[in-house]
């Protein structure tokens, strides 16, 4: 599992004025929830990046005030001028507590449908789970490799140990749809076939 150091300081000060204070020392505020206590701090806008603008699952070391917090990320604000990052909420994990996350989805194999000409289509990047840390990890694998034409994957198809899956059953993660070559080549078979049989005999003519 990837994890994320970042090193910040306690806010002892609080209101527009002592964020403003912040911002202007290219600080972000941030806090930590879940945990024995509720933790207020900031740290470097460069420090929360690799957080902040990455599409893999991360759990990030918050050292803080002289202890250690494991987190995961549970929200960004950004500012709605400057599009600057604002504010950052941080979920704590805690061993015997569930903790819902954003996992992405790793696709393994190769589609029959994709071998036999058609094309994949993804429907969606991520799911949304709830498990315990100890059962945390970098993303969820689905094999797709018995995805036929015109077949589909779709959440209740999706099995992960100790993993609950929280969006709709339903949903398609994927599908195999025929290409444009395809689809000619399906509607000029019949007439193919039809070219190539016989003509029908011509009626006798009557005497």
């Amino acid at each position: 599992m990837k994890t994320i150091t970042i090193e910040g300081q306690i806010r002892t000060e609080f209101g527009k004025a002592a964020t403003r204070q912040l911002r202007s020392e290219e600080k972000v505020p941030a806090v930590i929830y879940g945990g024995a206590q509720e933790v207020n701090f900031s740290a470097p806008a460069a420090a929360f990046k690799s957080v902040v603008y990455t599409p893999d699952f991360t759990v990030i070391d918050v050292q803080v005030g002289g202890k250690s917090h494991k987190c995961v990320l549970k929200d960004l604000q950004f500012d709605k001028v400057t599009d600057s990052l604002a504010h950052v909420d941080f979920l704590e994990l805690v061993e015997d507590k569930k903790v819902v996350v954003t996992l992405p989805i790793k696709f393994v194999g190769t589609p029959a449908g994709v071998k036999a000409g058609g094309k994949l289509v993804t429907k969606i990047k991520s799911l949304k789970v709830k498990l315990y840390p100890k059962d945390l990890r970098e993303n969820i694998e689905v094999d797709i490799s018995a995805l036929e034409l015109n077949g589909n994957v779709r959440v209740e198809d999706v099995k992960a140990e100790n993993v609950e899956i929280m969006n709709s059953p339903r949903i398609p993660i994927a599908s195999v749809t025929l290409t444009r070559q395809l689809k000619q080549e399906e509607a000029a078979a019949p007439k193919a076939e039809a070219a190539k049989a016989p003509a029908a005999a011509a009626p006798a003519a009557k005497k």
